[in-house]
């Protein structure tokens, strides 16, 4: 029996004891599911480089593609420098390019290896461009990826949120980038919720409206379209805008408050993944999906709903944070021999977010070594000044 003390909002101390049952890790091939399923892939930072934290990157290369391996080991894919990684979150274009080059090379040594990489306009540090200016820096992002051989996710870009006046301007920018692309892309709607620079995409504040411009230009540009991620934790958004979406194109989810009745789906249609909750639960996704393809469908909500409320809790208001909870729990599971982050945005959380998650993560089965886990937790709490 493992046990540990964790605080609680009323600064008492309660005796937890740990009940989950870890998810084994069973190797699987993306060609195992009926489901495509990116796993939006977290950083390691390097805990050892003497940098600024806040201001230069330091990332711990072996540990990152590390990841990237087991996450491919268990059949997903990897959506790379994508929010996850901390992309203008704390990476940078720079460093950005250095992960899609390593990150590619890697994949490149398996025949399995499912990755598409973000391209966007991070590297526009201001405001004020014009169209122009937005459009050439997608080109330059694109460029470098399709240069590299890598498939495009199209991210949404701070810029042209600051820049268009309309949606027509959306219609421009996105037919204008699409034009140049050399293979179908994935589009990322990106929901204010995740970066509030992002308000009012498309050319409204009101997400139906903006879904109306964003499947105007999806029709438009639908040969040069894979599908699309959308990120606004509506359920209800999510399928309707699905429901309008031309022929071959997919949809995948971002939702990561309810990826698992989507990713199911119903007598219309399902969803595909592209989610940064599967970096932190890919074990159970991995297995779940596989129970998917079985037909085992009881067993698939089985595995995956205990994860929802350890998600929700992870993507919780400020949702831009989320990814300190992806990595603590990347930290708790062993896979990274510290709790240091990029941007230093392991300060993000409290204290008692942290105990929360713990005590989901357990009840969600993915915590993949109690006892280990349990000892990293006590260190991080006597860091934090819990005894």
């Amino acid at each position: 029996m493992t046990e540990l003390h964790l605080p609680g909002a009323d600064r008492s101390m309660e005796r937890y004891t740990l009940i989950g049952t870890p998810i084994p890790l069973e190797k699987r091939a993306a060609s195992d599911f009926n489901r495509i399923a990116f796993a939006a892939a977290h950083v390691v930072a390097d805990p050892f480089a003497d940098n600024d934290p806040w201001l230069t990157p330091a990332i711990d290369w072996d540990g990152t593609l590390r990841f990237r391996h087991r996450l491919w080991d268990l059949g997903l894919g990897v959506a790379e420098a994508m929010d996850t990684a901390q992309r203008g979150m704390g990476l940078g274009w720079p460093q950005a390019q250095e992960l899609i080059t390593r990150a590619l090379k890697e994949a490149a040594t398996r025949k399995d290896a499912l990755i598409a990489c973000g391209v966007g306009t991070d590297h526009l540090t201001c405001t004020g461009y014009s169209l122009e200016q937005i459009v050439d820096a997608y080109q330059e992002q694109l460029d470098f990826v399709q240069g590299q051989g890598g498939r495009v996710i199209l991210m949404a870009s701070r810029a042209l949120a600051a820049s268009a006046r309309s949606p027509d301007d959306y219609l421009e920018t996105y037919a204008r980038v699409l034009s140049q692309a050399d293979q179908k892309v994935v589009i990322h709607w990106l929901g204010e919720m995740f970066d509030p620079a992002l308000e009012g995409y498309w050319g409204a504040r009101d997400h139906m409206a903006a879904m109306d411009t964003c499947l105007e230009m999806i029709a438009g540009n639908a040969d040069k379209i894979d599908g699309i991620k959308i990120s606004l934790l509506s359920k209800e958004k999510e399928i309707a805008m699905r429901r309008c979406l031309p022929p071959g194109v997919r949809m995948y989810t971002g939702d990561d408050f309810n990826y698992a009745e989507l990713i199911a789906g119903d007598e219309h249609g399902h969803s595909d993944a592209l989610l940064g909750i599967f970096d932190a639960i890919a074990p159970a996704a991995s297995k779940a999906l596989d129970s998917l393809k079985q037909g085992r469908n009881t067993e698939f909500f089985d595995i995956l709903e205990p994860t929802v409320a350890l998600s929700r809790h992870i993507f919780k208001a400020p949702t831009r944070f989320y990814k300190t909870g992806v990595v603590f729990l990347a930290y708790l599971n062993g896979l990274q021999d510290h709790f240091t982050m990029v941007g230093g945005q392991e300060s993000t959380r409290s204290t008692l977010h942290f105990a929360e998650l713990f005590r989901l993560a357990d009840k969600a089965n993915v915590l993949a070594n109690p006892d280990d886990a349990t000892r990293r937790m006590k260190a991080f709490l006597s860091v934090r000044g819990v005894h």
